[in-house]
C-alpha cells in the first residue's frame, strides 16, 4: 500500500506558517527532494509581509511554485528576481549560498493572497560543493503536455516525454497536473521514486480516496489510476534515489555531519556571504 504522510503546521515567523510534509519520521526523501513545504492558500496582510530575513543554505537547490501571488528572491551572488505563478527559481547552494525571501515592493501595503510549494534538493555527493548558481525560467519557457482533461506542466526533470529547462544534477521528476472534473491519468513508472501531493480539488487514487494536503508515496514500479471528482490540482514529484544517506540540520543538507558543523561555524562568524542592501539575518537556531 502507498505511505500517506500527513503535514505538520510549521511557524516561519511573523505569524507565516507553512504545512511541512518532507522530512518525516517515516519517508527522509523522495527521489532527491529532501524537503517540501506547502505556502498557503492563504491571505497575506498588508500590515504583515512576507519577511524571511538573509538565511544560509548548502548541499541543496532550493526550487519554489507558485499558484497564486509574488516572492522576491535575493542572494549573495548579486541576483534580485522576482518569481510569479507558473515560473521557477532553481537556486543551487553547493558549498554555500545566502538568500532573502520578502513581499515584491509592488505589492507591500496591500493584501494578497499566497499559494504554493518550496522545496528542497538535495545534490548528488559529487556535487555537494559545487560553486553556487541562480537560474529563473519564467512560466513559459517551460514544456506543456496536453491530454483529454489534463494538462501536465513539467516543472523540473523529465516526465511524459517532455524535459524541463531547469537545469538539475541528478534525474529528478516535478510535474504540476490540473485535472478536469471526470479526467484521469495513469501515473507511469519512469522514474524509481515517486510521490503525489493533492493540492486541491477531490481526487482518487485507484478509486481510493486522497486527502488534500497529504503526501502519497507511491510503491515502486506501480501504474495508479488517478481520477479527479472535479477540478483539481496535484503535484507529481520524485527521481532517482539518493546516492547514500543525507543529514538535515536547520538550512543544511550534506552528507557528512562535519561539513554541517563547519557551516553552522561559518554562519556564525559571517563567512557565508551577503545580500546586498540587507543588514538583517536570521542567527543559527540555538538546537
Amino acid at each position: 500500500m502507498p505511505l500517506a504522510i500527513d503535514g505538520r503546521e510549521h511557524d516561519l515567523g511573523g505569524g507565516f506558517t507553512v504545512r511541512r510534509l518532507l522530512p518525516h519520521a517515516q519517508c527522509r526523501s523522495v527521489g532527491p527532494f529532501v524537503f517540501l513545504d506547502h505556502i498557503g492558500p492563504s491571505e497575506v496582510p498588508a500590515e504583515h509581509p512576507l519577511a524571511v530575513r538573509p538565511h544560509p543554505h548548502i548541499g541543496l537547490a532550493t526550487v519554489t511554485f507558485l499558484w497564486e501571488g509574488a516572492i522576491m528572491h535575493r542572494d549573495s551572488l548579486g541576483y534580485a528576481q522576482e518569481i510569479r505563478p507558473g515560473d521557477v527559481n532553481w537556486m543551487t547552494a553547493g558549498r554555500g549560498i545566502v538568500h532573502s525571501e520578502r513581499t515584491p515592493e509592488g505589492l507591500l501595503g496591500k493584501p494578497h493572497r499566497m499559494h504554493g510549494l518550496q522545496t528542497w534538493v538535495a545534490l548528488p555527493r559529487e556535487h555537494e560543493e559545487t560553486a553556487p548558481d541562480f537560474a529563473h525560467h519564467p512560466a513559459a519557457t517551460l514544456p506543456v503536455v496536453e491530454l483529454p482533461g489534463v494538462r501536465l506542466h513539467i516543472v523540473a526533470g523529465d516526465a511524459f516525454g517532455e524535459t524541463s529547462p531547469v537545469k538539475v544534477l541528478a534525474r529528478t521528476l516535478y510535474v504540476s497536473i490540473e485535472l478536469q472534473g471526470e479526467a484521469s491519468l495513469v501515473i507511469p513508472a519512469e522514474h524509481a521514486e515517486r510521490a503525489l501531493y493533492p493540492v486541491e480539488g477531490e481526487l482518487t487514487l485507484d478509486g481510493e480516496p486522497l486527502v488534500p494536503g497529504r503526501l502519497v508515496v507511491l510503491e515502486p514500479g506501480s501504474e495508479p489510476l488517478l481520477r479527479a471528482g472535479c477540478d483539481a490540482t496535484v503535484m507529481l514529484l520524485g527521481g532517482e534515489p539518493l546516492d547514500g544517506r543525507r543529514h538535515v540540520w536547520w538550512n543544511f543538507v550534506s552528507s557528512s555531519r562535519e561539513r554541517i558543523d563547519q557551516a553552522k561555524a561559518d554562519w556564525e562568524a559571517d563567512r557565508m556571504g551577503q545580500v546586498a542592501g540587507e543588514d538583517e539575518r536570521i542567527p543559527l537556531p540555538a538546537r
